[in-house]
C-alpha cells in the first residue's frame, strides 16, 4: 500500500465518508501520491508547495460528494501542463475516465491562458483567445460536466489565495469570476460554490464596500442570531405538535447577496430595512406534501407578507432548485424569509447537479438519473449551438441571455408549463413550441387578451399563439433590437435562417430599400463604392443581400457607415493641416479643437450634427468655433478655407438638437402616438409643428434631443412601427411653416 500522508488523510477519510468501496480509496490514494511527485519541488506564489492547490481542490469537491474518478482528475488536473506528464501514461496508469477528464481540464487550461503583457495592451488576439476559452468550457460542460466542476473548484481554491498576486492581476480574476465562473455556478445549482465566489471576487473588486457591509452584519449579528435561533425553536416546536418531523435553522447570506438587494432597493427609494431575508429560516421536511403542510403552519403562526410568496416545487427553476419561499412578518415587526424543502431538495440547492453523483454512490432511487439527464437537456443543446455558430462572440452571446439570465414559467393553453428567458415575448413563445409555429405567428392573446406581439411575458401568463395556415414569414422588423419584438437569440438565428433560405432576389430588394431609408435618416450621399467599403462587402449585391436578410442589422450597417464617414471626411483635400499638437476639450460641447486656444463651441444650426457625425469647425469672429456636418453646403462653400479647423467628438456625453420630418396618413391619435414612443425612450421633444396636406396625409416636424446617433436611430424604428407613418427623416432644410395644431 502507497504511504499516505497527513495531508491525504483528510481527504480518504471525508471521501470515505460515501464511497464504501476500499478499492476506490487505495485509486485516490494512488493518485495522490502520483502528483505529490510530479509537483516535487514545484512552489505556489502563496509560498506553499504547488501540491496545496489540487489537494485544496479535490477537496472541495469531495465536500460536493463527487464520484471517486473526479477527485483523482482533480488531484492530478496540473500535472499535464505543469509536470510534462502524457496523458497515455495517466489512462494506463488510472484509467480512461480519469485520465479523459485531466484532458479536458488541461485544454480549457491552455486555451483559458492569457499573458498579462497582451491583456495589458489590449490586443485583439488575446481577447478572441478568452472569448474561445469560455465557449470551450461551456462545451465541455455539455460534453461531460465534471469537467467544468473540476475547474470551478480549481478556481475556488485559487479565489481563496488571490492576495498572492498583483492587484491588477487580482481584479481581473475577480472579474472573471463574477462574470463566467459564478454564473456557472448558480446555472449548475452549486449555492456552496456560488456564494464564496461571489463574495471573494466582491472583496478584491470593492474592498472598501465589502468591509463595511461585513462591519453592518456584524453590529447586530449576535443580536440577528439570537432572534433567529428562537424564532426556530418556536416554529420547529410547533411543526412537532403537528407531528410533522423537521429540521429548522438561520440561513445564512452572502456579503455580495446583500450588496446586490442594497443596491436594487437604495434604487427603488428602499431602506436596507426592507430586505426581506436578512433573517431568514430553513425548513427541511421528509416528503413533498410536508412543505405545504409546514408552509400553513407557518402562515397560520405568521402573517404572510403579500407578493412574496413563490412555489418552485411546481415550477422548478432552471438549476433544477426546488423549495417553497414566503414571507412572513414576525416578531417585532421583523420580515422573515422561510424556506421549505425537502431533504432530497436541500441537497439539490446546495449541490446542484454534484448531487447526482452522491445518488448515484448512496443508490438512490430509479428516477433520480432520468430526471437528472432531463434536467440536463438544456445543457447538452450547447453542442448544438455549436455546430450551428461558428462565430465564438454570437455563440457567447446567446449562451450568456439564454442560459444565464432569469426564466419566466409560462402556460399554454392545454396547461403545459413553458421555461422561457426574461423578457421573451409572445414570438419567443411561438418559436419554441414549434419553428413553423413562429414563421406562421399573426398575432397571440395573452391570458385571454390579444396582445401585441412585443409585449413582455410574465411568470404565470396563459399563451395562445394566432397563426394562419401558411402565413406570409416573419418580419424583418422582429430583427430589429430596438423594436422589441424578440428577446433570445435561439428566436432570431431562426428567423435569420428563414430570410436565408428565401430567394436572394428578395432579399436584394428588401435590402435595397432598407440602405436608401438608412442613408436618408443619415442625411448623406455616399456612392456605392463608398457604401461597399465602409459595410466590408464585396459587392453591393453581397451587402444588400446580407442587409434583407438581416445578417447586418439596421444598427451595425448605422456604424459602418457613419464610421467610414469620419474616415473621409478626414482625407478630404479641403481639409486645412493644421500646425501644432494642442488638444483642448470644451466644457460647454464636449467636442475637441485641435491646434487652436482656449475657444467656446457651438452647434451649427444649419446642419445640427449629432455625436457620431463627421464633423468641421470654423473659426467665427465673435461665437469661438461654431461646428458643422463634414458635408455641410456651407462649409464646402466658404471662400475663407483658412477658418475651418479639424475638431473631434470629446468624450463629455451631452444632448444635440435633431430635427425630424415625418410624414404618415391622417388620423385622430396620430401626434398622441408619436409623442407617447418617443418619450417612452426618455427623449425630449423641444419643438414640434404639423401641416395637413390635400391627400389626406399630414407632415410633422419635430426637435428632438439626443445624444448619438445610435439613440437616434432607435427613435427612427420605434416611430416607422407606428400605424399610418409613411417615412421617418432628419431635415437640414427650413422647417415647416405651419401653425402647431
Amino acid at each position: 500500500m502507497v504511504a499516505v500522508t497527513s495531508e491525504s488523510t483528510d481527504l480518504i477519510a471525508r471521501v470515505s465518508e460515501y464511497v464504501e468501496d476500499a478499492s476506490q480509496l487505495e485509486r485516490i490514494r494512488s493518485a495522490y501520491d502520483f502528483a505529490d511527485r510530479c509537483h516535487d519541488g514545484q512552489m505556489r506564489r502563496s509560498g506553499d508547495p504547488y501540491i496545496v492547490h489540487p489537494l485544496a481542490a479535490a477537496t472541495i469537491l469531495a465536500d460536493l460528494f463527487l464520484d471517486p474518478d473526479t477527485i483523482m482528475a482533480a488531484l492530478l488536473h496540473d500535472v499535464v501542463e505543469d509536470c510534462g506528464v502524457d496523458v497515455d501514461e495517466l489512462k494506463s496508469r488510472f484509467g480512461a475516465n480519469v485520465s479523459r477528464l485531466v484532458d479536458g481540464v488541461t485544454k480549457l487550461t491552455r486555451v483559458d491562458y492569457r499573458p498579462p503583457d497582451a491583456e495589458a495592451n489590449g490586443s485583439a488576439p488575446m481577447e478572441n483567445l478568452y472569448a474561445e476559452s469560455l465557449r470551450k468550457m461551456l462545451v465541455a460542460m455539455a460534453e461531460d460536466i465534471r469537467v467544468v466542476l473540476i475547474k470551478l473548484a480549481d478556481r475556488l481554491h485559487n479565489m481563496r489565495t488571490l492576495d498572492a498576486l498583483p492587484e491588477d492581476k487580482r481584479r481581473r480574476i475577480a472579474q472573471e469570476t463574477l462574470d463566467v465562473y459564478s454564473p456557472l455556478a448558480h446555472r449548475l445549482g452549486i449555492w456552496e460554490l456560488k456564494w464564496q465566489l461571489d463574495d471573494l471576487a466582491f472583496r478584491h473588486l470593492n474592498e472598501t464596500r465589502y468591509r463595511e457591509i461585513s462591519r453592518m452584519l456584524a453590529v447586530r449579528r449576535s443580536q440577528r442570531e439570537a432572534y433567529v435561533a428562537d424564532v426556530a425553536d418556536r416554529l420547529k416546536a410547533e411543526l412537532a405538535d403537528n407531528l410533522l418531523r423537521a429540521d429548522v435553522n438561520g440561513r445564512p447570506k452572502g456579503i455580495y447577496s446583500i450588496h446586490n438587494k442594497i443596491e436594487k432597493y437604495a434604487a427603488e427609494g428602499k431602506e436596507l430595512s426592507d430586505i426581506y431575508d436578512l433573517y431568514a429560516l430553513r425548513v427541511v421536511v421528509d416528503e413533498m406534501a410536508d412543505c405545504y403542510t409546514a408552509l400553513g403552519i407557518a402562515h397560520r403562526m405568521w402573517s404572510p407578507i403579500p407578493g412574496q410568496f413563490d412555489d418552485y416545487i411546481a415550477t422548478p427553476k432552471k438549476n433544477m432548485y426546488q423549495a417553497l419561499h414566503t414571507t412572513v412578518l414576525c416578531e417585532g415587526g421583523h420580515p422573515l424569509e422561510v424556506q421549505i424543502k425537502t431533504r432530497d431538495m436541500h441537497q439539490v440547492a446546495e449541490y446542484g447537479v454534484a448531487a447526482h453523483w452522491r445518488y448515484k454512490e448512496r443508490g438512490g432511487s430509479p428516477g433520480g438519473n432520468a430526471t437528472f439527464e432531463e434536467r440536463m437537456t438544456g445543457l447538452r443543446q450547447l453542442l448544438e449551438w455549436q455546430r450551428e455558430t461558428p462565430d465564438t462572440d454570437e455563440f457567447l452571446e446567446r449562451v450568456r441571455e439564454d442560459l444565464f439570465h432569469d426564466q419566466v414559467f409560462v402556460y399554454t393553453p392545454k396547461g403545459d408549463i413553458m421555461e422561457m428567458a426574461a423578457g421573451a415575448t409572445p414570438i419567443d413563445f411561438a418559436y419554441k413550441i414549434h419553428t413553423d409555429l413562429g414563421h406562421r405567428i399573426s398575432g397571440a392573446k395573452v391570458n385571454g387578451k390579444l396582445m401585441s406581439l412585443d409585449t413582455p411575458l410574465h411568470n404565470g401568463d396563459t399563451v395562445e399563439v394566432v397563426a394562419g395556415k401558411t402565413g406570409r414569414g416573419p418580419s424583418p422588423d422582429w430583427l430589429n433590437p430596438a423594436r422589441g419584438y424578440v428577446a433570445t437569440n435561439g428566436t432570431r438565428q431562426k428567423i435569420r435562417s428563414w430570410f436565408n433560405r428565401q430567394a436572394r432576389s428578395a432579399n436584394i430588394s428588401r435590402g435595397r430599400e432598407l440602405l436608401r431609408r438608412e442613408l436618408r435618416r443619415m442625411g448623406v450621399r455616399m456612392s456605392d463604392r463608398a457604401v461597399i467599403e465602409g459595410c466590408r462587402y464585396e459587392t453591393m449585391e453581397d451587402l444588400l443581400a446580407a442587409l434583407g436578410s438581416g445578417e447586418l442589422s439596421d444598427s451595425a450597417l448605422s456604424a459602418r457607415l457613419s464610421q467610414h464617414r469620419n474616415e473621409e471626411i478626414d482625407e478630404t483635400s479641403w481639409m486645412p493641416k493644421l500646425r501644432g499638437s494642442t488638444s483642448l476639450s470644451s466644457p460647454s460641447s464636449g467636442i475637441t479643437v485641435l491646434g487652436v486656444g482656449d475657444l467656446l463651441t457651438s452647434i451649427a444650426r444649419c446642419c445640427n450634427p449629432i455625436q457620431g457625425d463627421p464633423i468641421i469647425g470654423f473659426v467665427t469672429r465673435s461665437r469661438g468655433v461654431s461646428v458643422h456636418k463634414g458635408g455641410c453646403i456651407n462649409v464646402l462653400n466658404e471662400d475663407e478655407q483658412e477658418r475651418l479647423v479639424p475638431v473631434s467628438w470629446g468624450q463629455k456625453r451631452e444632448l444635440y438638437p435633431v430635427r425630424i420630418r415625418i410624414e404618415a396618413m391622417d388620423r385622430v391619435g396620430l401626434l398622441r402616438d408619436v409623442t407617447i414612443k418617443v418619450s417612452d425612450d426618455k427623449i425630449n421633444i423641444a419643438w414640434a409643428v404639423t401641416r395637413e396636406n390635400d391627400d389626406a396625409t399630414v407632415s410633422m416636424e419635430f426637435t428632438i434631443h439626443v445624444k448619438d446617433l445610435e439613440e437616434l436611430n432607435r427613435v427612427f424604428s420605434r416611430i416607422e412601427g407606428i400605424r399610418g407613418v409613411t417615412s421617418v427623416n432628419r431635415v437640414t432644410s427650413s422647417p415647416l411653416r405651419q401653425t402647431e395644431r
